[in-house]
């Protein structure tokens, strides 16, 4: 009986992926494990290094790029076992990491969804814990009030400090590199949105399992490595719009069309700000030009989608 399916999807992420598998073949231990890598359709070679490396792997060859919540989900359909984990391709699973969620798991079944403790590279903390949204708190990071005030808006921060995930404790939401979710809560609660391309669906999923009575956990006793952006580096601007659509459509999903105009106009003003500040950059620096430019036509970008009828 398989005790663990890990289900990864991977877009021209080649290095990390195979990095990742490796992680995993070093820390299963007696667990028994399978692995399915869904592929939305890489051009690096991805997918042949994976049967070459790790035949063992279910590998699923996505004829387009499906996105990360359909990728996932056709992943999901392939598995077989009671504990399911969706970790992404560029994260590296620490060894005791699997042992410890399924024991946590065992013994509190209340739980739907536990996630272990993220780092970075270089093992610094990674805050995978947030807060659902708010557009108090949207707001004030639009004007950087979360940088001018930080002590008196405390209270408005997305992510939760490293104080705070320095033990276990019930989360609003896991941030989507690393989660282990019950069988039995994923056939009540679904799958994961696949109106989200990419991005929000973390937010949107771990929402569907609290309304659905689950608790969602933070376990900091299970430890993942996460490098992040391996795939959206390769198409920065793109993936930063989508992130924006994710956001606005979180919000309409979750509260309403009225939210989702306000959370708009507030995204327009945030660009705003942030396409004028990186112009006036590239005038006042221009050896900085590289890293302006770039920056200052991704927010144009996201303005010309707004100001397309995204806020409508």
């Amino acid at each position: 009986m398989v005790d663990v399916s890990i289900v990864i999807v991977s877009w021209n992420a080649k290095k990390y992926l195979l990095d990742c598998l490796q992680s995993i073949q070093d820390t299963t231990g007696t667990l028994n494990v399978e692995t399915i890598v869904v592929d939305n359709q890489s051009s690096d070679g991805s997918p042949d290094a994976v049967e070459e490396r790790f035949p063992e792997t279910i590998l699923v060859r996505n004829q387009e790029n499906m996105g990360f919540a359909r990728a996932n989900n056709a992943g999901i359909a392939r598995s077989t076992s009671r504990y399911l984990a969706l970790v992404n391709s560029d994260a590296l699973v620490m060894q005791g990491c699997l042992q410890n969620l399924v024991k946590f798991m065992e013994t509190h079944p209340s739980v739907g969804m536990v996630g272990p403790r993220i780092l970075n590279a270089d093992r610094t903390l990674q805050p995978s814990a947030r807060r659902f949204p708010n557009l108090e708190a949207t707001f004030a990071r639009a004007f950087f009030l979360d940088r001018l005030l930080p002590q008196r808006l405390f209270h408005l921060r997305s992510h939760m400090s490293a104080a705070e995930l320095d033990r276990l404790r019930p989360v609003e939401v896991l941030e989507g590199c690393f989660w282990m979710v019950r069988r039995e809560a994923l056939e009540q609660v679904g799958g994961l949105d696949e109106n989200f391309f990419m991005y929000g669906e973390d937010i949107d999923w771990c929402k569907r399992f609290h309304k659905a009575g689950w608790e969602v956990m933070y376990c900091p006793g299970a430890e993942a490595v996460h490098y992040g952006g391996a795939s959206s580096s390769n198409a920065a601007t793109r993936f930063f719009l989508e992130m924006k659509k994710a956001e606005l459509r979180y919000w309409e999903k979750n509260h309403g069309r009225v939210a989702r105009r306000v959370a708009a106009g507030i995204l327009f003003l945030h660009c705003c700000l942030r396409a004028a500040g990186w112009k006036l950059k590239c005038a006042l620096h221009p050896a900085a030009r590289d890293k302006s430019l770039p920056m200052f036509e991704r927010y144009a970008r996201c303005i010309q989608w707004l100001i397309g009828g995204a806020g409508r």
